[in-house]
């Protein structure tokens, strides 16, 4: 359906939201490998690509992520002041799971693999450093509102780290997605765990906490 205002749509609404978010588009100086690296990670095509610009769409959004070719800019320190991530939500915890193989076998692994409680998340830096956050909703907007006002998520609003090994391993055994999507479903084993993100406070990355 065409968003065209028509002459009886003609009504000013000082209260109107977005209808959605649009589009992404990165400056780099890493053409090939970042438009490589979109088109792998969202599954996307070139709407439109030159030496300059390539707009991938993935959706029925024209595009969605846009790649600008710079032939040189300054690279900004990591966990300086700017955006931290974006994020792109899944259906189901299968087409989570199965972008996290895709880019495996791309050679890209996470940088993160957390639960949120509200969310299954894995985040990925692209060749330019940018975090991407990929994620399945484990909550409607009314659980994740009363999830977000409970105890546990006062002392970790961070979330409980998962070994996505193990949780693919669970969901190919058949165990239950209401258990899989819960913290804690998948722990990494104490002495193989990743070093933390950087930039993160202290957080219950293990769900010690949980229940408590």
């Amino acid at each position: 359906m065409s968003a065209i205002e028509t002459d009886e749509d003609r009504l000013i609404d000082a209260k109107a939201t977005p209808s959605k978010f649009a589009h992404i588009v990165l400056r780099t100086t890493r053409y090939d490998e970042m438009r490589e690296f979109y088109k792998t990670l969202l599954g996307g095509r070139s709407a439109f690509a030159n030496e300059i610009l390539d707009f991938i769409r993935y959706d029925d959004e024209h595009h969605r992520v846009v790649i600008m070719n710079l032939t040189s800019a300054p690279v900004p320190a990591p966990g300086s002041v700017g955006t931290d991530h974006f994020a792109f939500t899944y259906d189901s915890l299968g087409q989570l799971l199965g972008t996290y193989e895709r880019m495996k076998a791309s050679g890209v692994t996470p940088v993160w693999t957390v639960n949120h409680g509200i969310t299954t998340s894995i985040y990925y830096n692209d060749p330019d450093g940018n975090m991407i956050e990929t994620q399945i909703d484990n909550m409607d907007n009314d659980e994740a509102d009363a999830f977000m006002r409970g105890p546990y998520f006062a002392v970790n609003p961070i979330g409980v780290d998962f070994d996505p090994e193990l949780l693919i391993e669970r969901y190919r055994r058949g165990d239950p997605i209401h258990e899989l999507i819960q913290q804690g479903s998948a722990p990494w084993a104490r002495d193989t765990i990743p070093a933390p993100l950087p930039p993160l406070p202290p957080y219950d990355r293990f769900g010690d906490k949980l229940g408590g």
